[in-house]
């Protein structure tokens, strides 16, 4: 029987080699940054590791804790297959769990925002950006997004893939996406229009006036307040339908954004 090349086809193993194969998607380094066993099972026999991916079902999501019953992993991962059987990221993110905590994924009532497509928490998301953490961001990360790009794409190799895809949330995601060496299926002349509205004589400019946090002067000039900014409505519109891809090895040498600092 050959081993499986898709997240439909992982999903239909038995539960043990099914979270073997997705454990592959875990850096070392994060589990020797957090202390975390490589057995994934705490001293207390409880799991640390979390996998939804139901049989019949063509995604599969992970979380990784360094505790159990810890509010937040330090790692989550949601996973696809295009209707092509080409891996997508649907959703990547990296916790430093020793970090403090802004709730800008909650309502005042508990209510989830939908990472902001629901509602926002305006509160919580100006402490975060006070704090210098970016949109979507519950805590500061680990600094281990090249390690864990290395773990995903040994993952992608293992399948036999040789290319996977991704949606970024943010304008900064798009960004950080190009530093590792994605290329935009749909999207680049979108990120190429905003950075030339955030630049000098820009159309963007005269919205960062200061009529909200998320909207000062100074945005213009780094990455993580244009997100912000982006974040708050500024081009009229929701930052969405960006797919990029990347090839395994193979930078693409794409920036949409030079001369601009974090």
């Amino acid at each position: 029987m050959n081993p499986p090349s898709t997240i439909g086809g992982i999903n239909r193993l038995d539960p043990k080699e099914k979270n073997q194969i997705y454990a592959r998607l875990i850096p070392i380094e994060l589990l020797e940054r957090f202390q975390i066993p490589t057995s994934l099972v705490d001293l207390q026999g409880r799991s640390l590791l979390e996998i939804n991916a139901p049989p019949g079902s063509t995604s599969t999501e992970m979380s990784v804790y360094h505790q159990s019953g810890f509010i937040d992993p330090v790692l989550y991962g949601h996973i696809t297959d295009t209707i092509n059987g080409q891996l997508h990221i649907l959703l990547y993110v990296l916790n430093d769990p020793d970090q403090p905590r802004f709730d800008v994924d909650r309502l005042a009532d508990g209510r989830s925002t939908g990472y902001g497509t629901k509602g926002r928490n305006l509160i919580a998301e100006q402490a975060a950006m006070q704090a210098g953490l970016a949109p979507g961001q519950v805590r500061r990360g680990p600094h281990l997004f090249r390690a864990a790009s290395q773990a995903f794409e040994d993952f992608v190799i293992s399948l036999g893939h040789s290319m996977y895809f991704t949606e970024p949330w943010h304008y900064h995601n798009a960004l950080n996406f190009e530093r590792y060496g994605f290329a935009y299926v749909r999207g680049r002349r979108r990120m190429e229009r905003i950075a030339r509205g955030f630049s000098e004589g820009g159309e963007l400019i005269p919205l960062l006036d200061g009529s909200t946090p998320f909207r000062q002067p100074q945005a213009a000039n780094s990455i993580r307040l244009r997100s912000w900014a982006i974040h708050d409505g500024l081009l009229g519109e929701i930052f969405t339908d960006i797919t990029m891809y990347k090839q395994v090895g193979k930078p693409a040498g794409v920036s949409t954004c030079l001369d601009c600092p974090w």
